[in-house]
């Protein structure tokens, strides 16, 4: 039975792969691709992007229970961050967030990936973790980015490790999300995600369609706070933040 099970899984997921590359080929590589090199039009572009994530996250049989606890400001920018368990988080976020385009901070390892990869350049902010040089050029893109009414969003943990699956855990924070936020003085908006650890593994034979929780936790004000004093505070509060929701969803 676990064998069957699993073929069927695997099916499901090969699924998902052909919906997320026939729009790649279709919407990605005939609109998206040639005008989201420029800034001014991203805003324009958003709309296709975000159908890209909804026509994946729900073709595959996903469901989304999405509450806010605090509001988020129509105009206002902000540095987005959640947990990261799934790489159907992307498609997820890009879902629930409809008035706040948002360029997402992720592995320059994407680049590699034939057409997506170019894309994935141009609506993205890449970053190699292991090069110094590429770590520091994240700050002025992300700005950039802010200036032109554009959201950064930034999973801090840096990665999902395959143990997520049965476990629910955070990985310690990275520094990026909150030296953005405290030097271009852009507010912090905290999600959490629950359930994709299990649903969509990174493991090829496990896994199931179903309703994803997530949660819209808090705002922090960086109006008024300074990498060297704050960061470490900032950065305590939004991890302990998010840690308390996934206990308290677990009990």
């Amino acid at each position: 039975m676990k064998y069957i099970t699993g073929f069927f899984v695997l099916i499901w997921r090969i699924w998902m792969i052909l919906l997320a590359t026939v729009y790649i080929l279709t919407i990605g590589v005939f609109i998206v691709l040639p005008l989201a090199s420029f800034d001014r039009t991203f805003p324009y572009i958003y709309p296709l992007i975000r159908y890209w994530g909804k026509f994946v996250l729900y073709g595959t049989g996903f469901r989304i229970d999405y509450k806010k606890r605090v509001p988020l400001d129509p105009d206002e920018n902000y540095i987005f961050i959640a947990n990261h368990t799934s790489v159907m988080d992307i498609m997820l976020m890009l879902t629930i967030l409809k008035h706040h385009p948002i360029v997402f901070v992720g592995k320059a390892e994407l680049l590699k990936i034939p057409i997506f990869g170019r894309i994935f350049e141009r609506i993205c902010i890449p970053v190699n973790r292991k090069s110094v040089r590429s770590k520091a050029n994240v700050y002025p893109e992300a700005k950039k980015k802010l200036d032109k009414n554009l959201s950064i969003f930034i999973f801090p943990e840096g990665g999902v490790t395959n143990d997520k699956e049965f476990k629910i855990y955070l990985d310690p924070f990275k520094d990026g999300a909150f030296n953005i936020a405290i030097e271009t003085k852009t507010p912090l908006a905290v999600f959490s995600i629950h359930g994709l650890n299990k649903m969509f593994p990174f493991n090829w034979f496990r896994g199931y369609p179903g309703k994803i929780k997530v949660r819209l936790l808090a705002t922090f004000d960086t109006e008024n706070l300074d990498v060297k004093n704050d960061k470490a505070a900032l950065k305590a509060s939004a991890f302990n933040t998010i840690l308390k929701d996934l206990e308290e969803c677990k009990n």
